[in-house]
């Protein structure tokens, strides 16, 4: 939880840290509570971005077909579904963020 700590003991006076990762469910946060009351920080989690799927994904669908949700962008590798545990591989690896699955 490295990120994490680093990303709270950087945010300013009064600013708010957001973390959308999910570590594993035996990691621990050590925090001094005098920094979070005297600098009047808030830390708060974000699971899958707080999405509301009947909302949102029509919005982003709208988005990415107007061109301003770049997702293309965002894909480091496209593979078939035989190739899954290649995909896994990557993913131990960090070689790979983000890969989808291309059905044809």
């Amino acid at each position: 939880m490295p990120a994490l700590d680093f990303a709270f003991n950087a945010t300013k006076k009064g600013g708010v840290t957001v973390t959308g990762a999910l570590p594993h469910p035996d990691a621990r946060l050590s925090l001094n509570p005098l920094t979070l009351v005297g600098q009047e920080k808030t830390l708060k989690g974000c699971y899958l971005g707080s999405c509301v799927p009947k909302i949102d994904i029509p919005n982003f669908l709208e988005l990415y077909k107007n061109g301003n949700l770049p997702v293309d962008k965002l894909i480091t590798h496209r593979l078939k579904l035989e190739d899954i545990n290649e995909g896994f591989e990557r993913l131990a690896s960090g070689q790979a963020i983000r890969q989808i699955i291309v059905f044809d």
